[in-house]
């Protein structure tokens, strides 16, 4: 662990252990942090920002995240292969989201900002009696910012959290998610050993108990809560974080749906819907709903679903793999249970629903679900309404425009979307009726550093990325004072 600037063993000597979600294997061990460890560590990051000047420095902000984006592309290709080995994410993934992509821009973009962003901005007029008075506007930085990170793209998370809640001046407590801790307490390692950042401004703190997760949560020294995870999660974070009034920021969970006009290219539905398939479907933006116009619909259910039973699926650290493993034989046993509830609720499984089968025997005790295609779906299916993390979609069909605007909608989440047509003035107009926090029209990608990203209603509260998750780790303080007479 990082706590106060030092790498240390947890205080008891607890560890707990790393298991591949491929294998089933012992990868090794980590350090398990008990109460003890959480509040030192808690008590290092409010030192460090009330006592140094970490929170006024830019320079030195500035000076320190360079160092650190410079540490960890030296060791990119160790920490590539650490995360197949720890997330179970296909090898093809680390040049986009896993790694390639925020490792691009998810420490340069808020960087960059330090210079350019208004941290003031001046305010005429509003004096008394005649008085002539001015008002400043001034940015600053919240404080302790606890940053509770998942384990599906955890780097991705991590770095996106880490570099605007550095780069505005706050002090971070990150807490990785406990079946894919290596590459947080890695950047832990960088951090004490590659860069300037003074001792308490980055804790990383590893744990797989919820109880001293919790803390960051209560304690009153914390303060903003920066968290992405199911919604379930987000929702309990958001009343222990009540009592001391923290501000929280959760990007959580969704439903997200393509919606595939009936003007759209019959050959691009199943690229469109394959996406479900990567990563074994655990990303909170992958489309797991296809709505289909009726008039293209038989065709886009028989092509899916000879497209899903033939996705590769195996090793995440080879090359064609598109389907890994899930994180966990939990995630396994919730996936292939919603499927049977899906079954038994009067949907069509087309294929898979099951345990994947054929794996080679180094694989045998891996997380593995053989890709799903579900039809039959009505609205109020579980199947149609919650998150599943796995490698599954359900297909529907629609009438119209309307009709599919209002399917879409029809949804307790509001993460992310995307439409399908010919005319990209039809497809914009579904995306504006569509309420969610992204949406592709086309196969555009609203993906990066400089854009926000969050959801509407049970996906969460705030944006992460862009100006608007910049702004996210600022306070806001007006100061008024009066000017001399002419």
């Amino acid at each position: 662990m990082l706590i106060d600037g030092e790498l240390v063993e947890a205080e008891s000597g607890a560890r707990y252990d790393n298991v591949s979600p491929a294998t089933g294997l012992l990868l090794g061990s980590t350090s398990s942090a008990g109460d003890r460890d959480m509040t030192r560590a808690i008590a290092a990051a409010r030192r460090a920002f009330d006592e140094t000047d970490w929170s006024t420095n830019r320079a030195l902000r500035k000076r320190c995240l360079g160092q650190l984006q410079s540490a960890i592309e030296a060791e990119r290709e160790d920490l590539a292969e650490e995360l197949i080995a720890e997330v179970g994410c296909p090898a093809m993934t680390i040049d986009t989201a896993q790694l390639a992509w925020p490792l691009a821009d998810a420490l340069r973009y808020p960087t960059g900002l330090i210079d350019s962003f208004e941290w003031e901005r001046h305010l005429e007029g509003g004096g008394l009696f005649g008085d002539r008075n001015a008002r400043l506007v001034v940015k600053e930085p919240a404080g302790v910012v606890a940053a509770i990170t998942p384990s599906n793209f955890p780097i991705e998370v991590i770095l996106n959290k880490l570099g605007p809640a550095l780069a505005t001046g706050n002090t971070v407590m990150l807490k990785p998610d406990p079946n894919t801790p290596w590459n947080a307490t890695r950047l832990g390692r960088l951090i004490a050993e590659r860069t300037d950042i003074p001792a308490g401004v980055v804790n990383v703190v590893p744990t797989p108990d919820n109880t001293v997760a919790g803390l960051l949560a209560s304690d009153p020294r914390v303060d903003l809560i920066s968290f992405t995870g199911s919604t379930a999660v987000g929702r309990a974070l958001m009343r222990q974080a009540a009592d001391t009034m923290k501000r929280t920021f959760l990007e959580l969970g969704g439903k997200s749906a393509l919606v595939v006009l009936d003007d759209a290219n019959p050959g691009r539905i199943v690229m469109g819907a394959i996406g479900a398939c990567v990563h074994a479907g655990q990303g909170c933006a992958i489309n797991t709903r296809v709505l289909v116009h009726e008039s293209l619909y038989e065709e886009a259910v028989a092509n899916v679903t000879a497209g899903f039973a033939l996705a590769p699926v195996g090793d995440p650290a080879l090359p064609e793999t598109l389907v890994g493993p899930l994180i966990s034989a939990r995630q396994k046993q919730r996936v292939l249970e919603m499927c049977e509830q899906a079954r038994r609720d009067g949907a069509e499984i087309r294929t898979g629903g099951v345990a994947f089968e054929g794996l080679p025997a180094h694989l045998a005790a891996g997380h593995f679900v053989a890709p799903t295609v579900i039809t039959g779906v009505r609205s109020d299916m579980a199947i149609a309404r919650e998150e599943i993390f796995g490698p599954v979609v359900v297909l529907q069909s629609f009438a119209d425009d309307d009709e599919a605007v209002r399917i879409a909608n029809d949804s307790d989440f509001g993460l992310a979307g995307a439409v399908m047509s010919s005319s990209h003035e039809r497809g914009m107009s579904v995306a504006r009726r569509v309420r969610t926090g992204s949406f592709g029209v086309n196969g555009g990608m609203y993906y990066g550093a400089d854009a926000p990203f969050g959801g509407y209603k049970n996906s969460g509260i705030g944006r992460q990325c862009g100006i608007e998750g910049f702004q996210q780790y600022l306070e806001t303080k007006t100061i008024g004072y009066r000017l001399p007479r002419n």
